[in-house]
């Protein structure tokens, strides 16, 4: 009985995919987890990664909804964010457009979706910002996240770097941003997530809209 009991004290096994999220705010993937005193050990398909626990700040469930009840190309009934863009914003999101080669209206329709042009804005995960940048991804793109402009400048900055690596699909790179590479990599296109679907294509409808002004 002790010997179960140790076992299921150090034995944490998630059921299907989670993230474990770093003090650093990366988010690294593991079919599941074991905890063996200062050690965390996260397991994959292909072996196990170990890390110091003090490096966890904690774990989040991965959302799955099975491809077959959610088709790939499946339009979803978003409703159209009702913010109105700050004048100061507008002048922000050109500038960062501009000096990234992106469109001013793909830029805003981010923005939109991630902020609503809230510069204050902290999500429960930790994004700060307009373009709700994770601390550890606005450190490596050098950007102060809590100000306007560095955050909207790298914003952009990285959304140009994941439109290149995804052969400039829009679909693919939002996808990334919100849900990051590494998802879109393992499912080789929109991860099968209810919260990454709907926005891709929050974000793809602001902008039609826009365009049409």
């Amino acid at each position: 009985m002790k010997l179960i009991g140790l076992l299921l004290a150090v034995t944490s096994a998630a059921l299907g995919g989670e993230y474990a999220i770093l003090t650093s705010g990366a988010r690294l993937y593991a079919e599941r987890h074991e905890r063996d005193g200062s050690k965390i050990r996260l397991f994959s398909k292909t072996g196990h990664t170990e890390i110091d626990a003090e490096q966890v700040v904690h774990f989040e469930m991965e959302e799955y909804v099975p491809p077959a009840s959610v088709p790939a190309r499946a339009p979803l009934p978003v409703a159209e964010p009702k913010a109105e863009m700050p004048a100061d914003m507008q002048v922000l999101i050109a500038q960062a457009a501009d000096n990234h080669g992106l469109p001013r209206e793909f830029v805003q329709s981010v923005v939109a979706a991630e902020s609503a042009y809230k510069t204050d804005a902290v999500s429960s995960k930790g994004a700060i910002g307009l373009m709700q940048l994770m601390p550890g991804t606005a450190r490596e793109l050098g950007a102060d996240p809590r100000d306007p402009q560095q955050n909207v400048d790298a914003g952009t900055r990285y959304l140009r770097e994941l439109l290149v690596k995804y052969g400039h699909h829009p679909e693919l790179a939002l996808a990334a941003y919100n849900a990051g590479p590494g998802a879109v990599d393992r499912y080789r296109g929109i991860p099968p997530y209810r919260e990454t679907r709907t926005y891709v294509q929050r974000v793809l409808k602001k902008y039609n809209n826009l365009k049409k002004n």
